[in-house]
């Protein structure tokens, strides 16, 4: 998860570069998205790892 919040936030760089407000807004969105789930998930699993 955390490759395609990257992913998306490079594509929000390129795309404001090029003056393409809607897909970077888009793009930034989506990044902020996951990097919040998967910090989410990398919690849960460092919290679960031993009990299981």
């Amino acid at each position: 998860m955390f490759r395609w919040a990257i992913i998306f936030a490079i594509i929000a760089l390129i795309a404001s570069l090029f003056g393409l407000g809607g897909v970077a807004g888009m793009s930034k969105d989506f990044a902020i998205i996951l990097f919040i789930v998967a910090i989410i998930l990398a919690i849960i699993g460092f919290l679960t790892r031993n009990k299981v």
